[in-house]
């Protein structure tokens, strides 16, 4: 089943002042603020994050439900470097994964774009909050 809910964390957060969080706010409805386990680094003025298996490790950020799933995340994908005309591995790529509305364990099924890369060399934020 297609999932319309999307998990961000980061650049795309409705309080982050910018013009894909603005389009996104514009095209979805906010649901609330959730989580997913994972872990969160600085990549650069950006975060990434990646799964972990470890339900003490979370990444919390903002649950959107998406109006035109197609339409939105064909920018979303492009803003975050995903598709045909991006070289591979991509720095990100966009996946279906179980988050959790706000500090429940209400689950949802969320798209969430997971780092892509290895983060050996990156700064990790361990609070799971990108504070920009």
């Amino acid at each position: 089943m297609k999932s319309d809910y999307l998990l961000v964390y980061g650049t795309l957060l409705q309080d982050f002042d910018s013009y894909m969080s603005k389009f996104l706010t514009k095209h979805s409805e906010f649901v609330g603020q959730g989580f997913f386990y994972g872990k969160l680094y600085e990549v650069s003025w950006y975060p990434g994050a990646v799964l972990s298996n470890n339900m003490d490790e979370k990444v919390y950020g903002h649950i959107f439900e998406i109006r035109d799933h197609e339409k939105v995340f064909k920018i979303l994908d492009a803003y975050e470097g995903i598709g045909d005309f991006f070289p591979e591995p991509s720095e990100y790529k966009r996946a279906q994964v179980t988050g959790y509305l706000g500090s429940s364990e209400t689950d949802v099924k969320v798209w969430l774009y997971i780092y892509n890369h290895p983060t050996d060399h990156l700064k990790r934020i361990p609070s799971g909050y990108y504070l920009k």
